[in-house]
């Protein structure tokens, strides 16, 4: 079963996966794709073909952009803003007004278990890696690893984190999640599970 309040303008040609909760006022357009269980909150926009994994949560006024394409578990905090403009312009270089056609979009992804922090902004295309977290404020302009905590304009990484969200701690030769005990290599600047 699908909840869709009813101040939200959910597009018919949108696909909405069993479980999921559309909020006041957020608006999903055509062609959208949002998996099982996910939470599209108060005031949201999720763009025309944006796609979304199963268990996402979009906070309330976070502006999904298309082309995103989010994994599972994605989480985008309030007032997040995914870009799809490398090069915004209102109008063309005779002084007309831009239309659809004037312009290629591109997107921002977002791997499995990523979370972007309140009023973050990542500018396409760049892509968030699995685990990876955006610290509220921060302006993505450049990929992001696994398991990275970055922050700042432009961000940096920061931190390693787990799964849990947590920063991660030294132990000898490995990262160590203080939460969930699991331990990570770091290895040329890319951080991977130990198994």
């Amino acid at each position: 079963m699908v909840f869709v309040a009813p101040q939200a303008d959910v597009s018919p040609d949108a696909t909405i996966g069993a479980g999921s909760k559309i909020w006041h006022l957020a608006q999903v357009r055509e062609n959208a794709v949002l998996g099982t269980d996910c939470i599209v909150g108060r005031g949201a926009y999720i763009g025309t073909g944006v796609r979304m994994g199963d268990n996402c949560k979009i906070q309330n006024y976070a502006l999904v952009y298309e082309p995103a394409v989010l994994g599972d578990g994605v989480f985008i905090g309030p007032a997040v803003v995914l870009t799809n403009d490398t090069y915004p312009r209102a109008i063309t270089p005779d002084g007309e007004l831009k239309s659809a056609h004037d312009w290629t979009p591109v997107g921002v992804t977002i791997h499995d278990g990523a979370s972007i922090g309140a009023r973050a902004v990542c500018v396409a295309p760049v892509t968030i890696g699995r685990w990876a977290t955006v610290a509220a404020g921060a302006v993505v302009t450049k990929d992001v690893p696994d398991f990275a905590l970055v922050a700042g304009v432009p961000a940096r990484r920061i931190r390693w984190v787990g799964k849990a969200g947590v920063p991660l701690e030294r132990d000898g030769d490995d990262w160590v999640c203080p939460t969930t005990g699991e331990r990570y290599r770091e290895q040329d600047d890319v951080l991977r599970e130990v198994v």
